[in-house]
């Protein structure tokens, strides 16, 4: 929801410390390989209750998958690299609410388990609605730096990482959160899909339905 608004401070301020990762020759693949297993850490030390050093590695993933997309654009962007940057963000964001469940089934699994299918929910809406997209060249002009249509939403990648760091910081409201999360993403979920009825509908019925479209070169990338 708010991902639009960030967005160009991000780049700003990612930018000096991208280029001279640059300059002692760091690559965005190595920056987006690094992010991961940092990342991937934050859940085993969910699952034994280390939740400040869960917190750490949250937030040090996605500074350095912002850094990763920063080193790209100042070098330059790859096919590769922007696979592994979005399929590792999708099961980054699986692996926090797992972590919590393994910490504390009884209470957490559950939710958890809600959490995660909705997140099924806005990923799979998302890249569906990405690949077509690309297919028939439409873009958008609200996230330009996207190699690919950024289908926003309620829960977007902010939204998500604030309500892990509530998570983090307040462990025994995971349930309360992760079952309000879970309902935003659902709404999320089917904003999108009448989005996508809607702006992909057979050419002959979208002329005066389909907002905020024009022809680009179709890229497989994100942010990268």
């Amino acid at each position: 929801m708010i991902d639009a608004r960030i967005l160009p401070l991000q780049q700003r301020m990612l930018h000096p410390p991208a280029q001279r990762l640059v300059d002692i020759g760091v690559t965005a693949d190595q920056v987006t390989l690094a992010g991961f297993v940092l990342g991937a850490m934050s859940l085993p030390a969910l699952a034994f209750g280390a939740y400040w050093l869960a917190l750490a590695l949250i937030l040090l993933n996605r500074l350095m998958d912002g850094l990763d997309g920063a080193i790209a654009r100042i070098t330059e962007p790859t096919d590769r690299g922007a696979f592994i940057d979005i399929a590792f963000d999708f099961a980054f964001y699986a692996l926090v609410p797992l972590g919590f469940a393994v910490a504390d089934p009884d209470a957490n699994a559950l939710a958890a388990a809600a959490l995660i299918t909705a997140f099924v929910g806005t990923g799979s809406s998302f890249l569906a609605f990405a690949t077509i997209a690309a297919k028939r060249k439409i873009s958008t002009e609200t996230y330009p730096s996207k190699g690919i249509y950024y289908l926003g939403g309620l829960t977007e990648g902010a939204e998500t990482i604030s309500v892990f760091v509530l998570m983090c910081l307040a462990p025994s409201f995971f349930p309360v959160l992760a079952y309000l999360f879970a309902t935003a993403c659902v709404m999320t979920a089917f904003s999108r899909w009448y989005q996508g009825w809607v702006m992909l509908a057979p050419s002959d019925t979208i002329s005066q339905s389909r907002p905020e479209t024009h022809h680009t070169p179709a890229l497989v990338q994100i942010d990268r």
